[in-house]
């Protein structure tokens, strides 16, 4: 069972329509816009270079910035080359540093 299954369906199928039409081969920021793109399309809510804040002692001690966050719920990674763990671990660390609980690593 995926958490926030309606929504988790819906931007992999936009994924796969964008990969459906660039392809391969493309800088991850032509991926990420198009994506951007298609979600919008679908009716979703997406922010660009989501902000992150890193806190230590109640103090921002740093900051990342996700590629997308959809429906103020999922946060989506987007990448042009093959999946390696820490990949997956980046978008853990996303999700452990903000309010959201949701993320893909496309």
């Amino acid at each position: 069972m995926l958490i926030d299954e309606e929504l988790t369906r819906k931007v992999i199928g936009c994924a796969h329509r964008v990969f459906n039409v660039l392809g391969r081969g493309l800088p991850e920021s032509v991926y990420v816009g198009a994506l951007a793109h298609e979600c919008g399309k679908q009716g979703l809510l997406v922010a660009r270079e989501y902000p992150i804040a890193v806190y230590y002692d109640d103090v921002i001690v740093g900051s990342f910035r996700a590629d997308l966050l959809i429906e103020r719920r999922l946060i989506v990674e987007a990448k042009a080359c093959p999946f390696h763990e820490a990949h997956g671990i980046q978008v853990l660390t996303y999700l452990r540093c903000s309010e959201v609980e949701l993320g893909l690593v496309i």
